[in-house]
């Protein structure tokens, strides 16, 4: 191995606009109308221009990119749904990257970082169509708060919350 082999992974902090969100952004909108087209009455990438990007930005918000070697290959933000809870959106993983593990990576930065704004609670859903962000959260611990029994298509959008404390930190700088 050479030092030119060497992968570097760096969290980083940006606005929603940023120029290195822009791949994440893409990339969830054709992946959202792919899955669901207009399941939900309209297209589904309707849902990444619902918030405006404020929403995502400090103090009460965040949007982090993992960069490899300074290219963007995961991300995700989360906004403020109160003083204790923070909702995580746009959690998204580069299709050239899948089953690396940086889903987790991803929402444990989240977490720990949302535990550091005052945050003692984590909200998120995802949607049917997306068996991989269901087995994510509920192995990063989340408590379904739907009928997990239920078929995904008639429970519809699959909410689930998580509580954070010290130990949550803990876990994350693993």
């Amino acid at each position: 191995m050479t030092i030119n082999d060497v992968v570097a992974d760096e969290f980083r902090y940006v606005a929603a606009t940023d120029e290195l969100a822009r791949p994440l952004l893409a990339e969830l909108e054709l992946e959202y109308d792919t899955r669901y087209g207009d399941f939900f009455g309209e297209r589904a990438s309707t849902e990444l221009t619902r918030y405006p990007a404020a929403e995502f930005a400090a103090p009460h918000g965040a949007f982090v990119v993992l960069l490899r070697n300074g290219s963007p290959i995961a991300g995700g933000a989360f906004k403020r749904v109160d003083d204790e809870t923070a909702e995580l959106k746009r959690i998204w993983t580069s299709a050239s990257h899948r089953r690396e593990g940086l889903g987790r990576r991803v929402v444990a930065e989240l977490e720990a970082e949302a535990l550091r704004r005052g945050y003692s609670r984590v909200y998120l859903t995802t949607g049917p169509r997306q068996p991989e962000a269901k087995g994510l959260y509920l192995a990063a611990g989340y408590t379904p708060l739907f009928d997990t029994a239920a078929p995904p298509e008639e429970v519809g959008i699959h909410p689930f919350e998580k509580r954070l404390d010290a130990a949550t930190s803990r876990e994350t700088e693993r």
